[in-house]
Protein backbone atom coordinates (compact mmCIF):
# COMPACT_ATOMS: atom_id res chain seq x y z
CA UNK A 1 0.00 0.00 0.00
CA UNK A 2 1.22 3.43 -1.02
CA UNK A 3 0.80 6.05 1.99
CA UNK A 4 0.83 9.84 0.67
CA UNK A 5 2.58 11.91 3.95
CA UNK A 6 1.65 15.99 3.45
CA UNK A 7 3.65 19.02 4.69
CA UNK A 8 6.78 16.20 5.42
CA UNK A 9 10.01 18.27 6.44
CA UNK A 10 13.27 17.67 4.46
CA UNK A 11 15.08 15.88 7.38
CA UNK A 12 12.01 14.46 8.52
CA UNK A 13 11.52 12.48 5.27
CA UNK A 14 14.07 10.20 5.30
CA UNK A 15 13.03 8.99 9.06
CA UNK A 16 9.38 8.77 7.42
CA UNK A 17 10.84 6.27 4.84
CA UNK A 18 13.15 4.06 6.54
CA UNK A 19 10.16 3.35 9.13
CA UNK A 20 7.83 2.48 6.69
CA UNK A 21 10.25 0.54 4.53
CA UNK A 22 9.49 -2.99 6.05
CA UNK A 23 5.89 -2.20 5.57
CA UNK A 24 4.53 -0.15 3.16
CA UNK A 25 5.80 2.67 0.69
CA UNK A 26 5.41 6.30 1.67
CA UNK A 27 5.33 9.19 -0.32
CA UNK A 28 6.35 12.26 1.34
CA UNK A 29 4.79 15.82 -0.20
CA UNK A 30 6.42 18.83 1.04
CA UNK A 31 3.43 20.71 0.07
CA UNK A 32 0.15 20.97 2.77
CA UNK A 33 -3.25 19.08 2.69
CA UNK A 34 -5.49 21.99 2.04
CA UNK A 35 -8.82 21.89 -0.79
CA UNK A 36 -6.28 22.72 -3.29
CA UNK A 37 -3.81 19.66 -2.67
CA UNK A 38 -6.28 17.26 -1.19
CA UNK A 39 -7.29 15.98 -4.99
CA UNK A 40 -3.76 14.20 -4.76
CA UNK A 41 -5.23 11.84 -2.17
CA UNK A 42 -7.47 10.16 -4.56
CA UNK A 43 -7.03 6.44 -4.51
CA UNK A 44 -4.63 6.39 -1.53
CA UNK A 45 -6.34 4.59 1.70
CA UNK A 46 -4.41 6.25 4.11
CA UNK A 47 -3.02 9.89 4.04
CA UNK A 48 0.17 11.12 6.58
CA UNK A 49 -0.54 15.03 8.12
CA UNK A 50 1.25 17.54 10.08
CA UNK A 51 -0.37 20.28 12.44
CA UNK A 52 -0.72 22.34 9.65
CA UNK A 53 -2.38 20.77 7.20
CA UNK A 54 -5.83 21.82 6.55
CA UNK A 55 -8.18 18.94 7.61
CA UNK A 56 -11.85 20.90 7.91
CA UNK A 57 -14.93 19.87 6.39
CA UNK A 58 -14.25 20.42 2.36
CA UNK A 59 -11.24 18.56 2.84
CA UNK A 60 -12.43 15.78 4.38
CA UNK A 61 -14.90 15.25 2.38
CA UNK A 62 -12.85 15.32 -0.89
CA UNK A 63 -10.16 12.99 0.98
CA UNK A 64 -13.62 10.49 1.79
CA UNK A 65 -14.61 10.65 -1.75
CA UNK A 66 -11.52 9.85 -3.33
CA UNK A 67 -11.20 6.51 -1.27
CA UNK A 68 -9.54 7.60 1.75
CA UNK A 69 -10.33 5.76 4.99
CA UNK A 70 -7.32 6.97 7.57
CA UNK A 71 -5.53 10.10 8.52
CA UNK A 72 -2.62 9.17 10.67
CA UNK A 73 -1.58 12.97 12.05
CA UNK A 74 2.14 13.19 12.79
CA UNK A 75 1.00 15.50 15.85
CA UNK A 76 -0.07 15.59 19.45
CA UNK A 77 -2.66 18.17 18.63
CA UNK A 78 -5.36 18.08 16.52
CA UNK A 79 -7.35 21.44 16.42
CA UNK A 80 -6.76 21.19 12.72
CA UNK A 81 -8.95 18.13 12.29
CA UNK A 82 -12.63 18.51 12.34
CA UNK A 83 -13.28 15.49 14.04
CA UNK A 84 -17.44 15.56 14.19
CA UNK A 85 -16.67 15.63 10.20
CA UNK A 86 -14.41 12.47 9.97
CA UNK A 87 -16.88 10.57 12.32
CA UNK A 88 -19.84 11.00 10.07
CA UNK A 89 -17.78 10.50 6.54
CA UNK A 90 -16.75 6.86 8.83
CA UNK A 91 -12.58 8.19 8.98
CA UNK A 92 -10.21 7.07 11.30
CA UNK A 93 -8.46 9.58 12.51
CA UNK A 94 -5.41 8.71 14.58
CA UNK A 95 -2.82 10.90 16.59
CA UNK A 96 0.49 10.28 18.49
CA UNK A 97 -0.19 11.32 21.82
CA UNK A 98 3.27 11.69 23.34
CA UNK A 99 6.35 12.47 22.33
CA UNK A 100 9.52 13.97 24.17
CA UNK A 101 8.62 16.31 25.96
CA UNK A 102 12.23 17.75 27.02
CA UNK A 103 12.27 18.88 22.83
CA UNK A 104 9.43 21.47 24.04
CA UNK A 105 10.25 22.14 27.59
CA UNK A 106 14.27 22.77 26.39
CA UNK A 107 13.33 24.96 23.64
CA UNK A 108 10.76 26.90 25.70
CA UNK A 109 13.94 27.60 28.31
CA UNK A 110 16.08 28.22 24.48
CA UNK A 111 13.85 30.93 23.67
CA UNK A 112 13.39 32.16 27.38
CA UNK A 113 17.04 33.17 27.96
CA UNK A 114 17.88 34.25 24.34
CA UNK A 115 14.91 37.19 24.95
CA UNK A 116 17.01 37.19 28.74
CA UNK A 117 20.16 37.67 27.73
CA UNK A 118 19.59 39.71 24.28
CA UNK A 119 21.27 36.90 22.41
CA UNK A 120 20.25 37.37 18.99
CA UNK A 121 21.18 41.37 19.25
CA UNK A 122 24.33 40.41 20.22
CA UNK A 123 24.83 37.43 17.42
CA UNK A 124 24.35 40.21 15.05
CA UNK A 125 26.18 42.50 16.58
CA UNK A 126 29.52 40.66 16.77
CA UNK A 127 29.01 39.75 13.22
CA UNK A 128 29.28 43.41 12.36
CA UNK A 129 32.69 43.57 14.66
CA UNK A 130 30.39 45.49 17.34
CA UNK A 131 31.35 44.12 20.53
CA UNK A 132 29.54 46.83 22.94
CA UNK A 133 27.47 45.64 25.46
CA UNK A 134 25.30 48.49 25.88
CA UNK A 135 21.45 47.04 25.63
CA UNK A 136 22.47 43.86 26.35
CA UNK A 137 22.04 42.98 30.14
CA UNK A 138 19.79 40.57 31.34
CA UNK A 139 19.10 39.29 34.48
CA UNK A 140 19.18 35.95 36.70
CA UNK A 141 16.92 34.01 36.61
CA UNK A 142 17.46 32.54 40.07
CA UNK A 143 15.47 33.05 42.93
CA UNK A 144 12.71 34.89 40.44
CA UNK A 145 9.60 33.12 39.66
CA UNK A 146 8.42 30.98 37.07
CA UNK A 147 4.67 30.69 36.06
CA UNK A 148 3.80 27.78 34.31
CA UNK A 149 0.29 27.96 32.51
CA UNK A 150 0.10 23.94 31.95
CA UNK A 151 1.96 20.95 34.53
CA UNK A 152 1.46 17.98 32.15
CA UNK A 153 4.74 16.21 30.79
CA UNK A 154 6.43 19.64 29.56
CA UNK A 155 5.21 21.61 31.87
CA UNK A 156 6.66 19.21 34.11
CA UNK A 157 9.80 19.23 32.30
CA UNK A 158 10.37 22.87 32.19
CA UNK A 159 9.39 23.21 35.86
CA UNK A 160 12.09 20.67 36.38
CA UNK A 161 14.85 23.03 34.41
CA UNK A 162 13.45 25.84 36.00
CA UNK A 163 13.71 24.11 39.59
CA UNK A 164 17.32 23.55 38.67
CA UNK A 165 17.73 27.53 38.20
CA UNK A 166 16.47 28.46 41.64
CA UNK A 167 13.63 29.54 40.98
CA UNK A 168 10.27 29.79 42.95
CA UNK A 169 7.29 27.76 41.08
CA UNK A 170 3.75 28.99 40.44
CA UNK A 171 1.36 26.37 38.25
CA UNK A 172 -2.11 26.47 36.85
CA UNK A 173 -3.94 23.74 35.74
CA UNK A 174 -7.06 21.66 35.71
CA UNK A 175 -5.48 18.85 38.09
CA UNK A 176 -2.16 19.14 40.19
CA UNK A 177 0.44 17.19 38.94
CA UNK A 178 2.02 15.18 42.26
CA UNK A 179 5.73 15.29 40.55
CA UNK A 180 5.53 19.33 40.43
CA UNK A 181 4.39 19.23 43.87
CA UNK A 182 7.20 17.83 44.97
CA UNK A 183 9.40 20.34 43.37
CA UNK A 184 7.92 22.90 45.41
CA UNK A 185 5.36 24.50 42.88
CA UNK A 186 2.87 25.62 44.28
CA UNK A 187 -0.86 25.76 42.32
CA UNK A 188 -2.45 29.19 42.49
CA UNK A 189 -5.16 30.92 40.21
CA UNK A 190 -4.00 31.90 36.54
CA UNK A 191 -4.71 35.79 37.62
CA UNK A 192 -2.29 35.35 40.52
CA UNK A 193 0.18 33.40 38.20
CA UNK A 194 0.15 35.88 35.92
CA UNK A 195 0.64 38.74 38.51
CA UNK A 196 3.37 37.76 40.62
CA UNK A 197 5.57 35.44 37.37
CA UNK A 198 9.09 36.91 36.44
CA UNK A 199 8.89 34.16 33.41
CA UNK A 200 5.34 32.92 31.89
CA UNK A 201 5.72 29.65 29.48
CA UNK A 202 2.34 28.54 28.24
CA UNK A 203 2.27 24.48 28.10
CA UNK A 204 -1.92 23.73 27.88
CA UNK A 205 -3.29 22.20 24.62
CA UNK A 206 -5.97 24.65 21.83
CA UNK A 207 -9.21 24.18 22.88
CA UNK A 208 -12.07 26.12 22.74
CA UNK A 209 -12.03 27.12 26.47
CA UNK A 210 -7.91 27.57 26.39
CA UNK A 211 -8.21 29.95 22.71
CA UNK A 212 -7.33 33.47 23.65
CA UNK A 213 -6.06 32.43 27.42
CA UNK A 214 -3.72 34.89 27.30
CA UNK A 215 -5.93 37.91 26.06
CA UNK A 216 -5.64 41.59 26.41
CA UNK A 217 -7.07 41.19 30.38
CA UNK A 218 -4.31 38.43 30.55
CA UNK A 219 -1.77 40.70 29.60
CA UNK A 220 -2.53 43.91 31.53
CA UNK A 221 -1.92 41.40 34.93
CA UNK A 222 1.86 40.79 34.34
CA UNK A 223 4.96 42.90 35.22
CA UNK A 224 5.76 45.13 32.76
CA UNK A 225 9.28 43.24 33.00
CA UNK A 226 7.75 39.95 32.40
CA UNK A 227 9.42 37.33 29.98
CA UNK A 228 6.15 35.21 27.72
CA UNK A 229 7.28 32.24 26.28
CA UNK A 230 5.01 29.68 24.08
CA UNK A 231 6.19 26.87 22.86
CA UNK A 232 2.58 25.12 22.48
CA UNK A 233 -0.20 26.75 20.26
CA UNK A 234 -0.58 29.88 18.77
CA UNK A 235 -4.29 30.58 19.57
CA UNK A 236 -3.55 30.35 23.15
CA UNK A 237 -2.50 34.20 22.72
CA UNK A 238 -4.37 37.08 21.51
CA UNK A 239 -1.58 38.34 19.48
CA UNK A 240 -3.29 41.61 18.20
CA UNK A 241 -3.40 42.71 21.61
CA UNK A 242 0.03 41.55 22.52
CA UNK A 243 1.44 43.80 19.92
CA UNK A 244 -0.24 46.60 21.48
CA UNK A 245 1.32 46.08 24.91
CA UNK A 246 4.82 45.50 22.91
CA UNK A 247 4.30 49.20 21.65
CA UNK A 248 4.07 50.81 25.17
CA UNK A 249 7.66 49.54 26.12
CA UNK A 250 5.93 46.44 28.27
CA UNK A 251 7.63 43.10 28.83
CA UNK A 252 11.69 42.26 28.96
CA UNK A 253 11.16 39.66 26.03
CA UNK A 254 8.81 37.78 24.44
CA UNK A 255 9.45 34.12 22.98
CA UNK A 256 7.13 32.63 20.65
CA UNK A 257 7.53 29.85 18.78
CA UNK A 258 3.99 29.56 17.51
CA UNK A 259 1.78 31.81 16.40
CA UNK A 260 -2.12 32.00 15.81
CA UNK A 261 -2.28 32.51 12.24
CA UNK A 262 0.74 30.07 11.42
CA UNK A 263 -1.17 28.38 8.58
CA UNK A 264 0.52 28.94 5.58
CA UNK A 265 3.28 30.79 6.61
CA UNK A 266 5.56 28.25 8.82
CA UNK A 267 7.34 25.18 7.63
CA UNK A 268 6.99 27.42 4.22
CA UNK A 269 10.13 30.22 2.30
CA UNK A 270 8.09 33.27 2.68
CA UNK A 271 11.20 35.08 2.29
CA UNK A 272 10.86 36.30 -1.57
CA UNK A 273 7.33 37.69 -0.97
CA UNK A 274 5.28 40.72 0.39
CA UNK A 275 3.99 40.01 4.20
CA UNK A 276 0.03 40.08 4.22
CA UNK A 277 -0.12 39.50 8.12
CA UNK A 278 0.57 42.89 9.19
CA UNK A 279 0.05 41.75 13.12
CA UNK A 280 2.99 39.49 12.35
CA UNK A 281 5.17 41.65 10.52
CA UNK A 282 4.53 44.22 13.14
CA UNK A 283 5.47 41.50 16.11
CA UNK A 284 9.29 40.40 14.79
CA UNK A 285 10.01 44.10 14.33
CA UNK A 286 10.19 44.71 18.27
CA UNK A 287 13.85 44.18 19.52
CA UNK A 288 12.86 42.50 22.83
CA UNK A 289 10.28 39.60 20.73
CA UNK A 290 12.00 36.27 19.24
CA UNK A 291 9.52 33.94 16.61
CA UNK A 292 10.47 30.83 15.52
CA UNK A 293 8.74 28.66 12.96
CA UNK A 294 7.26 26.09 15.22
CA UNK A 295 10.26 24.09 15.84
CA UNK A 296 10.79 23.08 19.66
CA UNK A 297 9.48 19.51 18.81
CA UNK A 298 12.18 19.45 16.06
CA UNK A 299 14.48 16.95 17.79
CA UNK A 300 15.99 13.70 16.15
CA UNK A 301 14.23 11.81 19.61
CA UNK A 302 11.07 13.76 19.34
CA UNK A 303 10.91 13.36 15.66
CA UNK A 304 12.01 9.36 15.72
CA UNK A 305 9.31 9.04 18.58
CA UNK A 306 6.51 10.53 16.31
CA UNK A 307 7.83 8.31 13.23
CA UNK A 308 7.91 5.40 15.17
CA UNK A 309 3.96 6.09 16.67
CA UNK A 310 2.60 6.93 13.13
CA UNK A 311 3.92 3.55 12.21
CA UNK A 312 2.31 1.68 14.71
CA UNK A 313 -0.69 3.85 14.13
CA UNK A 314 -1.05 2.62 10.24
CA UNK A 315 -0.14 -1.29 11.79
CA UNK A 316 -3.01 -1.40 14.20
CA UNK A 317 -5.42 0.12 11.54
CA UNK A 318 -4.57 -2.18 8.70
CA UNK A 319 -4.60 -5.17 11.36
CA UNK A 320 -7.98 -3.76 12.82
CA UNK A 321 -6.49 -2.92 16.37
CA UNK A 322 -7.70 0.11 18.08
CA UNK A 323 -5.05 2.10 20.78
CA UNK A 324 -5.43 5.25 22.61
CA UNK A 325 -3.83 7.10 19.82
CA UNK A 326 -7.24 6.67 17.66
CA UNK A 327 -9.56 9.75 18.15
CA UNK A 328 -11.77 8.52 15.63
CA UNK A 329 -14.41 6.55 15.86
CA UNK A 330 -14.78 7.64 19.49
CA UNK A 331 -15.31 3.97 20.13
Amino acid sequence: MEILGFGVQADEKPLLEKAFAAHHEIRCLDVFLNEDTAPIAVGHEIVCTSVNCDLGPGVLEILAAGGTRMVAQRSTGFNNIDLQVAERLGLRVARVSSYSPYSVAEFAWTLAMAVNRRVVRAATRTRDFDFRLDGLMGRDMHGRTAGIVGTGKIGEAFARIAHGFGMRLLGWDVAENPACLELGMTYVSKDRLLAESDLVSLHVPLLPQTQDLIDAAALKLMKDDVILVNSSRGGLVDTAALVAELREGRFTGVGLDVYEAEAGLFFLDKSLEAVGDDTLARLVTFPNVLVTSHQAYYTVDAVGQIVEATVQNVLDYTAGLRSANVLVPRS
